[in-house]
């Protein structure tokens, strides 16, 4: 328990998170900080950018092997199934109807990309490193969620068409090719290319991160004041309890993949993490009758705070702990 509170105090001071909870407060104190909405997204493809390339790098230092194959299959399992879990986790302890919870069970099956690139930095803060795969797994666990969550609500009232444009919506969003798309150019070029570009996409990237979490505080700060009111305790206790349920299960899979402590954390993080970007705009097309200001002020007011600042190093101990790291 110390080493948790230890790993948590020193996540909780560090410039990643300090930055997102300038954000919040200042979001709550209705100041007019704003990062504008071009900025905002260019930082968002630097990030993806610069992970995606950097993951593609490590495998073709690495290699492929049987076990990169397991923890793709992994991650594809853990993200179609967790849906299920979270579904069955809100019809306790809310009552939100069958269509907004099964929106909310979508991004809980799916994954926070910036959630993973905090897993790594309080990974290299503790120094320790992962397999170059999980970038890779990170883009396989998007998808999936979305079609379970598709599949719960046609249980529901007996429709089993998919909205038209929907695979497209999924496929082709813009977070997921950015990210397999760099993946791949890191793979091909491997050490070399990650050489030559490593003053853009290595040195620059914590305080970019800063930066873009500055924005998600105040996102998820103006999220929290406008719409807390629509979620009852039950669901502010989902949005604490499913990451951690979430986080179980992705230790479990890495245990049987054998995956190092750093790659454990990782693939729990994945697992615990709620989507804010993929998920919404496949839900816009999927389920445009649930009400966004439950399902995003959960996934990014709720459970991406608490991952940030305590959930993280809670997996990194338990990971440590669990492997022996």
């Amino acid at each position: 328990m110390d080493g948790i509170l230890a790993l948590a105090a020193a996540n909780l001071i560090s410039p990643v998170i300090l930055s997102f909870a300038l954000g919040v407060a200042a979001a709550l104190a209705r100041s007019d900080l704003t990062v504008p909405e071009a900025a905002a997204k260019a930082l968002s493809i630097y990030l993806l950018f610069a992970i995606g390339f950097k993951g593609g790098a490590a495998v073709a230092a690495n290699g492929i092997d049987a076990r990169l194959v397991g923890t793709l299959i992994a991650g594809l399992i853990l993200s179609a199934l967790l849906p299920f879990v979270a579904f069955a986790l809100l019809k306790v302890l809310t009552n939100l109807s069958r269509t907004d919870a099964a929106a909310v069970a979508a991004h809980y099956g799916s994954i926070s990309i910036v959630t993973f690139v905090a897993g790594t930095t309080v990974l290299e803060s503790a120094g320790l490193t992962a397999e170059g795969y999980m970038v890779a797994t990170a883009a396989v666990m998007e998808a999936p969620a979305i079609l379970s969550a598709l599949w719960l609500i046609s249980r529901g009232n007996g429709d089993d068409e998919m909205e038209p444009g929907l695979w497209r919506e999924i496929l082709l969003n813009g977070s997921i090719v950015l990210l397999v798309g760099s993946f791949i150019i890191g793979a091909v070029t491997g050490q070399d290319g990650l050489d030559s570009i490593a003053s853009f996409i290595v040195a620059p990237f914590t305080g970019v991160l800063c930066l873009f979490l500055l924005d998600m505080g105040l996102v998820a700060g103006r999220g929290l004041r406008t719409s807390a009111r629509l979620l009852g305790a039950g669901a502010i206790v989902f949005g604490v309890t499913m990451p951690l349920v979430g986080s179980l299960a992705g230790l479990g899979a890495a245990l049987l993949l054998g995956l190092s402590t750093g790659g454990a954390m990782l693939l729990m993080t994945l697992s615990a993490s709620a989507s804010y970007i993929a998920v919404p705009a496949a839900m816009r097309v999927a389920l445009p009758e649930a009400n966004p200001s439950i399902y995003l002020t959960l996934s990014l007011g709720v459970t991406f705070p608490f991952n940030l600042t305590i959930g993280l190093p809670i997996y990194l101990a338990i990971a440590r702990f669990a492997t022996g790291g």
